[in-house]
C-alpha cells in the first residue's frame, strides 16, 4: 500500500493551515469552486490558471495565511505531478510507441473486426474492467486512452458512446473489488483483512456487474446524446505518415499493454498472500508491482515489441519517445493544479469538518458509511482521503457486524468515495483534457457517471444488507 502514502499523509493532516469555524470553512468551500468555475466558463481562463487563482481565494475566505495557502497549493500540485504526472507521461510514451509502430492499429483493428457495432460499448467495459483491476484510475486511463480514442475514431462512433463504458468499467475496480487498492484500504481500516477480503470481493463482484451496465452501456446511450462529441484529433496519437516495414503482432502488442497490469495484479496478490513487508518476495513484488516501475518496464519492453517490431532505429525509437511528450504539458499542468486545490481543501481542515458534523448522524451504519464518504469526496476531491476518513469512522460499527454486513460496510464506503467527481479532482481534469470536453460537458458525462456508480451501488448494497 506504498504508493498511497502520499494521500495518507494527506488524509492524517497534521494542524490546519486555518483555524476558521466549520461556517467559514464551508462557505470557503463553496467560494473556492465558485471562482474557478466562473473563471472557467465566463472568463474563458485556461484552467491550469483558474484552479490556482481558485485554490488562492480559498485559503483567504477560510482566514489562511497568504504563505500557507501557497505552501499547501505548492505540495499538493508538486505531489500530484510526481506520482500522476509520471504516469501520464509514460503512458504518452507507450501510446505514441503503440501508435508509430501500428501496434495500436492491430488492436483496434482486431477490435472493430471481432465485435459488432451495438455490442462495442460492451466490449469496452469488459476491457477496462479486466485491465483496471490493479491499477489505480489514472494508469488505467493512460494505458486504454488510446485504444479509446482510436476506437471511437476508426469505427466512427460518438467518443461517448465508447469512453464512458471504459471509464466506467476502471471506476468500478476502483471503488469496489479487491485487490484494488481503494476497497483494500477500506478493509485495512475497518481492521478486518482476514475475515473480509473474501467475502468482500465476492459481494464487490455481485454489486459491480449491474452497476458497471448500468454506468457504463446504458448510460453512455444519454451521454452520447448529451455530448455528442468525436475523438479529439490532438489527443490521438498520430502515426508518421511513412509507411512501415511491418507492424508488430497482435500478441505482441497485447503482452506489452497487458504488462503493467499483470505485474501490479501479482503485487496485490502477493500483499494478500504474504503480507509481511520484510519478506523476501513482497519486497520485489512491491517493487516490480509498483505503478512507476510496471509503466516503465512497459515502455521499455514496448521499444523491442513495438518500435524495433516495426523497424524503427535507435534514432527513430528516441524521436517518437520525444514528440509524445510535447501535447501532454497542458493536460500535466491542469492536473497537477487539480491536485493543488485538492491539497488546500484537505489543509484547510475540510475533511475533519464533515466527520464533525456527521458525529451526530443518527442512521443506519451502511448508509453513514456511505455519506461521510460522499461529503469528504465532494468536500476534498480525493477518494481515497474519502475512503480513508469514513472507514476510520465508521470502524468501531463493524466490530459488531457479520462478515458480510462488514463486508458491505467496505462498499459502502468505496461507493461513497465515487460520488460526483467535480472541479477539486485531478481524475476529472484528466478525463477533460483527454477527451476534448470543456467543463460543463464532462459534469454532464464523467460526473454524472460517477454518480450513477455510487448511487447504484448503494442501492445493492443496501438490498444486499436485507437479505444476508
Amino acid at each position: 500500500m506504498t504508493s498511497l502514502s502520499v494521500e495518507m499523509l494527506a488524509a492524517d493532516a497534521a494542524e490546519p493551515i486555518t483555524s476558521a469555524g466549520n461556517a467559514q470553512l464551508g462557505i470557503a468551500v463553496l467560494a473556492g469552486i465558485a471562482v474557478i468555475v466562473l473563471l472557467i466558463t465566463k472568463f474563458k481562463m485556461h484552467a491550469f490558471l483558474a484552479l490556482t487563482i481558485g485554490s488562492l481565494a480559498l485559503g483567504s475566505f477560510a482566514g489562511a495565511a497568504p504563505a500557507k495557502t501557497i505552501a499547501s497549493f505548492t505540495a499538493g500540485l508538486g505531489s500530484t505531478v510526481a506520482g500522476v504526472g509520471v504516469l501520464i507521461a509514460l503512458g504518452a510514451i507507450l501510446g505514441k510507441l503503440l501508435a508509430d509502430s501500428g501496434g495500436a492499429d492491430q488492436i483496434v483493428d482486431t477490435i472493430l473486426a471481432r465485435t459488432s457495432k451495438r455490442a462495442m460499448p460492451w466490449a469496452m467495459v469488459l476491457i477496462a474492467s479486466i485491465i483496471g483491476l490493479p491499477l489505480f484510475f489514472e494508469v488505467g486511463i493512460v494505458l486504454l486512452i488510446p485504444v479509446v480514442l482510436l476506437v471511437a475514431k476508426r469505427g466512427n462512433y460518438s467518443l461517448m458512446r465508447i469512453g464512458i463504458p471504459a471509464l466506467a468499467g476502471l471506476s468500478v475496480m476502483h471503488g469496489l473489488i479487491p485487490p484494488h487498492p481503494g476497497p483494500l484500504v477500506a478493509i485495512d481500516a475497518l481492521d478486518a483483512l482476514d475475515a473480509n477480503l473474501g467475502v468482500t470481493l465476492a459481494l464487490g463482484v455481485v454489486v459491480a456487474i449491474p452497476t458497471v451496465i448500468l454506468a457504463g452501456p446504458v448510460f453512455s446511450r444519454y451521454a452520447a446524446r448529451w455530448v455528442d462529441i468525436k475523438a479529439p484529433e490532438k489527443m490521438i496519437p498520430q502515426r508518421p505518415s511513412e509507411d512501415l516495414e511491418r507492424r508488430p503482432g497482435f500478441g505482441a502488442t497485447l503482452a506489452t499493454i497487458l504488462l503493467p497490469v499483470v505485474l501490479m495484479l501479482i503485487k496485490a496478490l502477493v500483499d494478500i498472500v504474504v503480507d509481511d513487508p520484510e519478506q523476501g518476495l513482497q519486497k520485489v513484488t512491491d517493487v516490480i508491482g509498483s505503478p512507476l516501475i510496471a509503466l516503465l518496464a512497459a515502455v521499455i519492453v514496448g521499444m523491442f515489441t513495438l518500435g524495433r517490431a516495426a523497424g524503427f532505429t535507435k534514432a527513430r525509437l528516441s524521436t517518437t519517445v520525444e514528440k509524445s511528450l510535447a501535447p501532454i504539458a497542458g493536460v500535466l499542468l491542469i492536473v497537477g493544479a487539480g491536485g493543488g486545490f485538492k491539497q488546500t481543501l484537505i489543509d484547510a481542515g475540510v475533511g475533519q469538518m464533515i466527520l464533525d458534523f456527521s458525529e451526530d448522524w443518527s442512521i443506519p451504519a451502511l448508509l453513514l458509511g456511505w455519506l461521510i464518504a460522499v461529503a469528504i469526496r465532494l468536500a476534498t476531491g480525493s477518494a481515497t482521503v474519502a475512503t480513508i476518513s469514513a472507514a476510520g469512522l465508521v470502524a468501531p460499527l463493524a466490530a459488531d457486524m457479520s462478515t458480510s454486513h462488514a463486508a458491505l460496510l467496505v462498499l459502502a464506503v468505496g461507493a461513497g468515495s465515487l460520488f460526483f467527481s467535480h472541479v477539486n479532482d485531478a481524475g476529472f481534469w484528466l478525463v477533460k483534457e483527454y477527451f476534448g470536453m470543456d467543463v460543463g460537458q464532462t459534469v454532464k458525462t464523467w460526473s454524472v457517471m460517477e454518480t450513477i456508480i455510487s448511487v447504484v451501488s448503494l442501492v445493492f448494497i443496501l438490498l444486499l444488507s436485507l437479505i444476508l
